[in-house]
């Protein structure tokens, strides 16, 4: 007789290996100490944890969701057996799956409609929801279930499926008995350079930063608002630390914590928060249960050092200047030739964005000031003469003109939009050394009117995404596999 339980192990941020009916699939995995393009830009995987991956049980398949980087890891996936199928979703843009091919593996896209089947196991791979912000729409949500058995969702990375609540509402899918849901709020404390921080005054009151509350009511009752009827609910996510940071770990990033939390204050479900090496069994009936695996150690040490160095920066903040995350530039002369050509393209695709939208329909500025054809300021720092350039986006032309540079609050009041990035960084970008995801957690700072996502952060997003800039993630990926065999070739 099949056992229809699903069992969970939890092995950090966002990676999962689903168990059911004797077979096992990886989910999304990063199994080192932590991701990056390389290992001067590494993020650490939080809590730390080690894995004993000759340990782990033998694997039936590998599921990809996305091509994020703290989800698709080249280096995890080179120590994997090369025979393991590699299942992910339609929309996955091509010089992903060419760079998953080039250790070896075979890379099956498997329709919206499909499903996997190993056994009794099915694991059905849903789109993400159409609300989904559009550098995560390629994203794909499994949905794990033995036979007849409890079903488990894992919304990974997009607002729930539409297709998915809508089998569930018409009873194609039974109401998940688990959602697992990813915290991806990554607040760091005041102070500190954020994607999420606009630099004009008044832009960043108290009651408007995101509290933990607000990062449970919307995981919790938000998202899982077309789900009335599951029973469990597991928290990941927001499982690394911040790349060259003085502050340790996120805030809200103690999932047990929060899950104590949750629980005390709702009696809608139950909220499971797991550390690395956690085991949940979901059975068909009876209570879910929570067990260690013997091959997942969390380094204790070092957390222990890190929530101290959190603390410390909690209870005396101070600010954190801008720094540079790609390698620094030695071809200053190739460099600038690159910008050249590349302004013109970043002129124009910003036309379409919610910034270049908003900058084009708005008369005047600050006290009814009458606002000129410039909208957009580009503050480009370390130039390979030194100092600064400044460039200012003409909406007459969608072109980028130089300027001269005026301090930054100047350019606060004569600018609506605005963005202060390093040269090394734009050109790393360009390069494929580092992608606009990092750049813009770590080392950018932006300005802008309106909402959040009208802010530059967004419409470089949408710019230099995979999704728009395949060559430039072709370029990453390369860059991320001459470090692996570089290593390879040391050791």
């Amino acid at each position: 007789m099949t056992d229809h339980s699903l069992t969970l192990t939890f092995l950090g941020h966002q990676t999962w290996l689903v168990e059911g009916d004797g077979h096992r699939v990886l989910v999304d995995p990063v199994l080192g100490p932590g991701f990056g393009l390389s290992p001067a830009l590494e993020f650490r995987i939080w809590p730390p944890r080690t894995i004993e991956t000759a340990r782990m049980p033998q694997l039936d398949a590998i599921v990809l969701t996305h091509e994020h980087l703290d989800h698709f890891h080249l280096p995890t996936l080179a120590t994997l057996p090369k025979s393991l199928p590699v299942y992910t979703g339609p929309l996955l843009p091509a010089p992903v799956a060419e760079a998953i091919e080039s250790l070896g593996f075979t890379v099956h896209r498997i329709d919206h409609t499909g499903a996997i089947q190993l056994g009794e196991l099915t694991m059905r791979l849903y789109p993400a929801g159409a609300r989904t912000l559009f550098w995560e729409d390629r994203v794909v949500q499994p949905v794990a279930r033995v036979g007849d058995g409890p079903a488990v969702a894992i919304g990974v990375d997009a607002d729930l499926s539409d297709a998915y609540r809508t089998a569930v509402a018409e009873g194609r899918e039974p109401m998940p008995r688990m959602a697992i849901v990813s915290n991806n709020s990554q607040i760091a404390p005041p102070g500190t350079p954020g994607s999420d921080t606009n630099l004009l005054p008044g832009s960043g009151d108290v009651r408007g930063r995101k509290s933990g509350l607000r990062v449970l009511g919307e995981l919790l009752l938000d998202y899982l608002e077309p789900l009335p009827g599951v029973e469990h609910v597991a928290l990941c996510g927001n499982g690394f630390l911040p790349a060259r940071s003085p502050h340790g770990p996120y805030l809200y990033a103690d999932h047990p914590a929060m899950a104590q939390a949750a629980n005390t204050l709702q009696h809608l479900f139950t909220v499971h928060g797991p550390r690395p090496g956690d085991q949940l069994t979901v059975p068909a009936d009876g209570p879910v249960t929570s067990e260690r695996v013997d091959w997942v150690h969390i380094d204790e040490r070092f957390e222990a050092e890190q929530l101290a160095v959190h603390a410390a920066f909690l209870a005396e903040p101070e600010p954190v200047p801008l720094a540079p995350i790609a390698p620094p530039i030695t071809d200053g002369g190739s460099a600038l030739a690159e910008l050249d050509e590349e302004l013109p393209r970043l002129g124009r695709e910003l036309v379409p964005t919610s910034a270049g939208q908003l900058a084009a329909s708005i008369p005047e500025y600050l006290d009814d000031t009458p606002l000129g054809p410039h909208r957009i300021l580009l503050v480009l720092r370390d130039m390979p003469a030194g100092g600064e350039r400044h460039y200012a986006w003409d909406l007459t032309t969608a072109a980028f003109a130089l300027v001269d540079p005026v301090p930054l609050d100047e350019a606060l009041a004569r600018y609506p939009f605005g963005a202060v990035l390093f040269f090394q960084d734009l050109i790393g970008i360009l390069r494929g050394q580092v992608q606009i995801w990092d750049v813009a957690g770590s080392s950018m700072q932006c300005w802008n009117i309106g909402r959040p996502l009208d802010s530059l952060v967004y419409a470089l997003f949408a710019i230099y995404g995979e999704h728009q800039r395949p060559e430039l993630a072709a370029r990453s990926y390369a860059y991320a596999l001459g470090h692996l065999a570089g290593g390879r070739r040391a050791g």
